[in-house]
């Protein structure tokens, strides 16, 4: 059995209470202790989603929802390729659009994706090294480079300057959120994400983990940082990859010294977790402490951290053969097998160029392979686990719950600091989008793994 949770504060907890109370123009509002439970009084609103029926009723694999302001819903589709399907706000089909391929407006290995209000619809495509932007009717519009190097041409040197490069086309695989003033998007190390050495020449590592703007305006991406989030230090670590690449002109790179500068993460290692608020601002959490951080919009400038009492658990060896079993167990069942770390695994890549005989490219690998070797164990469970926000400046966190490896607890509180109540541990699923009204979506899957989107209603204390 798990030890209890104790609702006190660690001390990382209380350094960071003192250190943010000693800093001008912010204050620092501690909510109690005790859950003030609500009941998840959603009105479903309609569903999509079939087993049988037209093509764009029978979705494959759903990576990402979002909303715009007409209450429209975007389901992005990636099985087998990457399309964009978009409903009214009554649940009618009112498009498709999204094409595999090489060229401008066609998708080749899309990895995140955003819907502005306004309906313009981005998606950051690694193949391109870009993000691409269609206008609400789903025409193209233009592509917005994010780097002007290829992370695996070879032009690049070994060691940081390969990093580097790898940075920047990374940034485009990175999850973004819509600015809801439109014009950008805001990216951060957001999961369990690698770590990009940001090394100067005195080899000092960077201890922050940046939130960025990514302005969309021109024909590069034009990057302000946010927020310098705290990046947990890790021990020093030999280089977790092997393998090799095949370039798209057909030569080798080895793995191990094109990613030199980049490092695994821990299990439970504290994620950066960010939502963007109505004005741009941004809700973060960057440590193992419950300790919400609202950053000004414009400046960044930390104005109030909003904690609770409630400590991290330690990790200890009992603990880490809990979750090895549970994660085996998962795995055995078919399922995700809860934070990616630990383990040994093989990632593949492969462009359109080689798999279908097109053109090369010179912004993506022909082909790449690596190992990660197994990372260790962080000291601590966070208490928070994931973080989003609502059209209406609410925010959503869901707590670590009684499994290490399963939903908890989700806490709605304001960026003000109010504190609304507590969603019980299976009470409700997390949204997988919020949008205008109310609205929020989420995935669900049947028995046979076939998914539906269900769209509800949210009670006005909670949008």
């Amino acid at each position: 059995m798990k030890p209890a949770r104790m609702n006190a504060l660690t001390p990382a907890a209380l350094a960071l209470t003192f250190v943010a109370t000693t800093l001008s123009a912010q204050e620092v509002i501690e909510l109690p202790g005790r859950d003030r439970q609500i009941e998840p009084d959603f009105e479903e609103v309609y569903r999509v989603g079939v087993l049988d029926g037209e093509s764009w009723e029978m979705f494959g694999d759903v990576v990402e929802l979002a909303f715009d302001e007409r209450g429209n819903l975007y389901v992005f589709d990636r099985a087998p390729d990457l399309r964009v399907l978009v409903f009214d706000a009554a649940g009618e089909f009112v498009r498709e659009f999204g094409a595999a391929g090489e060229g401008p407006g066609e998708f080749n290995m899309p990895m995140s994706y955003a819907v502005l209000r306004d309906g313009t619809t981005i998606v950051g495509d690694m193949g391109h090294n870009a993000y691409q932007i269609f206008d609400e009717s789903g025409e193209f519009v233009r592509m917005v480079r994010a780097g002007a190097e290829s992370a695996v041409s070879g032009a690049a040197p070994a060691g940081r300057g390969s990093a580097r490069t790898m940075a920047r086309t990374i940034s485009v695989a990175t999850a973004i959120l819509p600015d809801p003033r439109g014009g950008a998007v805001y990216a951060g190390s957001a999961g369990a994400g690698l770590r990009i050495d940001a090394t100067g020449a005195d080899g000092e590592q960077s201890a922050t983990r940046p939130i960025t703007r990514h302005r969309l305006d021109g024909e590069a991406v034009r990057t302000d940082t946010v927020v310098h989030g705290w990046f947990p230090p890790r021990p020093e670590q030999e280089n977790p990859f092997s393998g090799d690449v095949t370039t798209s002109d057909g030569r080798r790179v080895n793995i191990s010294n094109m990613f030199s500068g980049l490092s695994m993460p821990s299990t439970f290692e504290p994620q950066l977790l960010m939502g963007v608020l109505p004005d741009g601002g941004v809700a973060y959490s960057d440590s193992s402490a419950y300790a919400l951080k609202v950053a000004r919009a414009g400046t960044g400038d930390v104005v109030r951290t909003i904690t609770r009492p409630f400590a991290p658990e330690a990790v200890t060896p009992r603990v880490e053969e809990e979750y090895e079993e549970l994660r085996e167990a998962r795995r055995q069942e078919g399922g995700s097998g809860g934070r990616p770390a630990g383990g040994v695994s093989m990632v593949q890549f492969r462009s359109r160029s080689s798999a279908s005989g097109g053109a090369p490219t010179t912004s993506a690998p022909a082909s790449m392979s690596l190992t990660l070797a197994p990372p260790g164990f962080y000291h601590e469970i966070p208490v928070l686990q994931s973080l989003f926000t609502t059209w209406e400046g609410r925010i959503w966190v869901m707590r670590q719950g009684e499994e290490l490896i399963g939903d908890g607890p989700i806490d709605v509180v304001t960026a003000d600091g109010e504190y609304v109540g507590t969603y019980r541990t299976g009470d409700t699923e997390m949204p997988d989008a919020f949008g205008p009204n109310g609205l929020a979506a989420f995935i669900e899957l049947d028995d046979f793994d076939v998914a539906s989107v269900v769209v509800r209603r949210l009670p006005a204390e909670v949008r």
